[in-house]
C-alpha cells in the first residue's frame, strides 16, 4: 500500500510490476523508484505460499564434475529467466532416498515445475509430484514407462554412428568404456554402439562400465591395453571419461593417439576442442535440448492435461584429431 501511495498508482499496478505482468514503462519506473526509496523488496516465496503458485523452477542435478552439466545449467537458467522464471538448484546423489528428499524440499518451496539432470525418478515420486500439480521434465536422462517427459540426444543413433565411423576407419578391435549402466544414457549409447557393430558382423572387443567416473575410466584403459587383444579403438561413453582415457594412454602407457589407438567421446564439451585433447566426439545438441526442455515444462505448467512426451534430438559427429578419419568423411 505504501509503495502504491508514493508512486501514485493503484495497488493492482504495483502487483503487476512485481509479478512481471504487463505494465507501462512509466508505471514500472514509478513503482520501482518508490519501492527503492521505501526499502521494499517483494518476497516471491511468501507470495507463492499465499497463491500456491511461484515463478521458481527446481533443478535437481547429481554432479557437476562433467563439464556438460555446468554449461547446461547456465543455459537452462538463462532460458528460464527470459520466460520470467528463476531457478532453485539442489544437488542430489543418484540415490532414490536422496532424490526423494530433495524433491520433497522443492515441493515445500511451491515450485512451479522441476527439471532433473542426470537424476532418476521413481514412479511413486513421479505420481506424487503429479498429484501436487508439479510437472517434471528429465533432462539428458530417460525413464522407462510413461508419465514423465524426457529430453535427450538420440543416444542409440549416436552410438551406432560412432560404430560406423570406427569400422570405416579400418579398426578391427574396438572396445567400449561405457557410461553407467544404471542410466538410460549409458545403456542407450552402449546399445546403439553394439547394434552398429553387428551391422558389420562385428562385436566389441570388450565393454567395461566406466560409471561416468574418470578414475574408473583410467583403470579400465589400463586393463584394456594389458589384454593380448588390446583394442585399436575405444569409444568412451562421455568426454569427461575420454579425457582420462587419453591422459592414461599417452602419459602412463606411452601410446600415440590416434597412431596406436583411436579415441572417440560423447558430448562435445568445450575442453574437447582444446589442442591438448582435440577429441573426436558426438556432439549433444545442447541448445536444442534446452529449448525443448523449457518448452515442454512451461507447456505442462500452462496446461496440466498436456501429455508427457519423450524427445530425442540427433547430434553430429565432430571430427578432430583423436581418431583416424576414414577416407571420404568430412565434417
Amino acid at each position: 500500500m505504501h509503495v502504491a501511495q508514493r508512486a501514485g498508482v493503484s495497488q493492482s499496478a504495483v502487483s503487476r510490476v512485481f509479478s512481471g505482468a504487463s505494465a507501462s514503462a512509466l508505471t514500472v519506473s514509478k513503482v520501482r523508484k518508490a519501492a527503492e526509496h521505501l526499502g521494499y523488496r517483494p518476497n516471491p516465496l511468501a507470495r507463492a505460499m499465499i497463491t500456491g503458485k511461484s515463478k521458481i523452477i527446481g533443478l535437481v542435478v547429481a554432479y557437476l564434475d562433467n563439464q556438460f552439466y555446468p554449461l547446461a545449467l547456465e543455459r537452462l537458467s538463462n532460458a528460464l529467466k527470459t520466460q520470467g522464471y528463476h531457478v532453485l538448484i539442489f544437488m542430489a546423489p543418484n540415490d532414490e532416498e536422496a532424490v526423494e528428499q530433495v524433491v520433497h524440499d522443492l515441493m515445500d518451496y511451491q515450485v512451479a515445475g522441476i527439471i532433473t539432470a542426470s537424476v532418476g525418478m521413481t514412479n511413486d515420486l513421479t505420481r506424487r509430484c503429479a498429484d501436487a500439480g508439479i510437472p517434471i521434465v528429465m533432462f539428458n536422462r530417460g525413464q522407462d514407462g510413461g508419465g514423465i517427459s524426457s529430453i535427450t540426444s538420440a543416444n542409440v543413433a549416436g552410438g551406432a554412428q560412432i560404430a560406423t565411423f570406427l569400422v570405416a576407419g579400418g579398426h578391427k578391435r574396438i572396445a567400449h568404456i561405457a557410461g553407467w549402466n544404471g542410466s538410460s544414457t549409458g545403456r542407450d549409447r552402449r546399445r546403439g554402439f553394439i547394434e552398429g557393430l553387428v551391422a558389420y558382423d562385428m562385436s566389441p572387443t570388450a565393454i567395461i562400465d566406466g560409471h561416468f567416473d574418470q578414475a574408473i575410466a583410467a583403470q579400465a584403459t589400463r586393463d584394456l591395453m594389458a589384454r593380448a587383444d588390446a583394442p585399436d579403438a575405444i569409444f568412451v561413453g562421455n568426454d569427461h571419461m575420454a579425457f582420462a582415457v587419453m591422459d592414461t594412454l599417452r602419459t602412463e602407457l606411452g601410446l600415440s593417439i590416434p597412431k596406436d589407438v583411436s579415441v572417440v567421446g560423447y558430448d562435445d564439451v568445450p575442453l574437447a576442442a582444446w589442442a591438448a585433447y582435440d577429441l573426436t566426439t558426438l556432439r549433444q545438441p545442447l541448445n536444442r535440448m534446452i529449448e525443448a526442455t523449457v518448452d515442454t515444462l512451461l507447456g505442462q505448467i500452462g496446461d496440466a492435461s498436456r501429455p508427457s512426451q519423450k524427445i530425442e534430438i540427433e547430434g553430429p559427429l565432430i571430427l578432430r584429431g583423436s581418431a583416424h578419419i576414414p577416407k571420404g568423411w568430412t565434417q
